[in-house]
Order: structure tokens, then C-alpha cells, then sequence
């Protein structure tokens, strides 16, 4: 067992992220101790990075892991060493007063905090959204780590531990959308191209996929999308209302976040309808919400984090999804990097180039 890893850690506020020595400790209680295999590049670390999430800086950042079980902490059960899992951001604690009512997706304790780490130099890094995974090693409490099927490349695993499931769990389990609806998806990067694999899964009747990124329109018509809206050169929602018959969609997925994004989704939704935030607002973002429209639309206005997903469940439904050729995730990837190059995958993710990047650590580069 090695006595320290390479982690990368964001220290100030649009800061470079730095790969630093870590000092490795061993698990306690329930804990695992997962070799880091591959860590997706999410916009989720980089709201943390520029300090838009939080400010308490330095930062362990990456979120999306997939690895294997390297050692057990004395209490650790359900998993065995060696195991390929994929870290789960968020877990119902199945103890709570929701838990026991049968609502896990009201646990209060559904996203564990992970104690601080100490870096090399004495300073305490907060891991991003308890994970901290962008890293060769990383120690959570044994129910974030979910087995799957060990047949996943690890660049595709890395991906079912946030952007994917935040997306097809949007559609799937937040919305439930069903045969009989008209789907509009607001935004095409990684957790949007989900969402609209999720609303075919689904069988919804028609997915309409809005972007003004070219390429992310075409990704989603791989991914599943009936007709393509580019923002850049059309009205939205006058195209919306076309493809819709003049009504409106039935469920629209917001999959940008912020005030602008919703106040393009609220305009796209029709009578009864369901409108799902997925993308991550802003600390301080705000919005005007027009009453009277809201109470003559009728329908519903929800929050869809983590895509109201069962990491038990879900996870290993979606390994055995891309492994039965239902869920092309292999396309997600738009580029693998090592360890040493984060930033220049995060700065292409920020330049829209990129549908997702990959950090796969040098035991799996080859």
C-alpha cells in the first residue's frame, strides 16, 4: 500500500489546479480505500475551481470516479477487494425519518460530507461534493461505492458517477416521462445528451433537443433526439410550439441552469406540463417567476438532483445498458487525458469543444 498519492487540488479561485502529494491514510469504520481507474471532467468542478459553488478553498476536486477496491476499513461491508465500482455522489443514509417513510429522495444525509484531507503542506482541501476523486486514490464510506460489472472501460464507468445518471435519471425517474410526451432538452453537454438518452429510453413520442453548439445537436441525435433546435439561428420557443403541434412541450429539461435557461424552459412548456431543473444554478442566481402564467399553465416545477437516482439500482441498470448497446457512452468521451493535464481538459470543457473529458490514471493508460 503506497503512503501518499497525486491528487489535484484547486487552491485559490480561477487558480491553476496543482497535482500535489498527498499523504494516504488508512480506512476507518466503514470506509474504503478505491484505486482511482478513471475521473470525468465535470462543469460541476469547475463551480467549485472559480468559487461560484463555495469558497472554501483549497479544493480536492473530480466527482465522477470509477476504480477498484484496493483495501476494506474494519467495518466496511458489501464489497470485496478488487471490485470494480463507480463512487456514488449521492446515497440515501436508509435510517432517517424519510428513508424509513420509503422518500430517499429526501434524506437529508443523501450527500455525505467526507472529512477534510490533509494535503503535503499541513493545509485541509475540501473534496469536491464529498468525492474529491481526481486522484489515484480516494476513501469513502463503502455504501458511495457501487459494484458494477468489471467488463466497463473505466473511461465509461467514470461517467455513470454524475453526468449520466444526473441526465437519464432527470428524464427517467424525476419526470417519468412516458410515450405519450413531447420532450424538450435545454442544453446538450454531457448531462443534457443524458437526459435526452433517458427521455428515449423512456419512449417519450418526440425529443427535441435545443443547443447552439452544433456538434452537441448532432451528439444528441445519436443519443436519441427526434428534431434538433439551433438557439444561434432559430426562435425557440416558436420552433418548440411547430414541432409541438402550437402546444407546447409536455416536460422540459432544463440541463444548463441559471435564470436565463429557466426562463427559456418555462416559456417552451405547455398546459399541465413538467418542468425539471437539472443544471446547477449559480450561488445568488435569482429569477422572476410570472404567477398568474404558472397558475393558468398548471403542471409542475421540480428539482431533479443527482437524476433522483438509487445508486444501487441505477448504476449497474445503466453499466448493463451500454454493455447491451442501448446507451452509446463510448461517444460521451471526447478525450482522455493523464493526470497531469486536468487543466487543459477542464479549460476544452469550458470552450464547449469537449461533450465530456476523461482522466485515466496511468495504471490504465495503456
Amino acid at each position: 500500500m503506497p503512503t501518499h498519492y497525486r491528487g489535484a487540488v484547486a487552491r485559490a479561485a480561477h487558480g491553476p489546479l496543482s497535482i500535489e502529494d498527498i499523504p494516504l491514510r488508512e480506512p476507518v469504520g466503514d470506509e474504503v480505500v478505491i484505486e482511482v481507474t478513471a475521473c470525468g471532467l465535470c462543469h460541476s468542478d469547475v463551480h467549485f475551481m472559480h468559487g461560484t459553488s463555495g469558497t472554501d478553498f483549497p479544493y480536492l476536486v473530480g466527482h465522477e470516479v470509477a476504480g477498484r477496491v484496493a483495501e476494506l476499513g474494519p467495518e466496511a461491508s458489501g464489497l470485496n477487494v478488487g471490485d470494480s465500482v463507480v463512487v456514488a455522489p449521492m446515497v440515501a443514509c436508509g435510517q432517517c425519518r424519510q428513508c424509513a417513510a420509503g422518500r430517499p429522495r429526501a434524506c437529508p444525509d443523501r450527500l455525505p460530507r467526507r472529512p477534510k484531507v490533509l494535503l503535503g503542506d499541513g493545509a485541509e482541501a475540501t473534496p469536491v461534493l464529498g468525492v474529491g476523486g481526481l486522484a489515484e486514490r480516494v476513501i469513502v464510506p463503502a455504501r458511495q461505492a457501487v459494484a458494477i460489472d468489471p467488463r466497463v472501460p473505466p473511461q465509461v464507468a467514470a461517467l455513470l458517477g454524475c453526468g449520466v445518471p444526473s441526465g437519464f435519471g432527470a428524464a427517467v425517474n424525476t419526470a417519468a416521462i412516458g410515450p405519450a410526451d413531447d420532450v424538450v432538452v435545454l442544453g446538450c453537454g454531457g448531462v443534457g445528451v443524458a437526459a435526452v438518452a433517458g427521455a428515449a429510453y423512456a419512449g417519450a413520442r418526440r425529443i427535441i433537443a435545443v443547443d447552439v453548439n452544433a456538434a452537441k445537436l448532432d451528439a444528441a441525435r445519436r443519443f436519441g433526439a427526434t428534431d434538433v433546435v439551433d438557439a444561434s439561428r432559430e426562435e425557440t420557443a416558436a420552433r418548440v410550439r411547430e414541432l409541438t403541434d402550437g402546444r407546447g412541450a409536455d416536460v422540459v429539461l432544463d440541463a444548463v441552469g441559471g435564470p436565463a435557461a429557466f426562463t427559456t424552459a418555462n416559456q417552451l412548456r405547455g398546459p399541465g406540463s413538467r418542468l425539471v431543473v437539472v443544471g446547477a444554478p449559480r450561488q445568488g442566481d435569482m429569477v422572476e417567476l410570472p404567477l398568474r402564467h404558472l397558475f393558468l399553465t398548471g403542471g409542475s416545477i421540480q428539482v431533479s438532483i443527482w437524476g433522483d437516482c438509487e445508486a444501487a439500482r441505477d448504476l449497474p441498470l445503466l453499466a448493463g445498458l451500454y454493455l447491451a448497446g442501448r446507451l452509446p457512452l463510448e461517444e460521451y468521451v471526447t478525450d482522455a487525458y493523464p493526470l497531469d493535464d486536468a487543466q487543459a481538459g477542464y479549460d476544452r470543457l469550458l470552450s464547449g469543444e469537449a461533450l465530456r473529458g476523461v482522466v485515466r490514471m496511468r495504471r490504465c493508460l495503456d
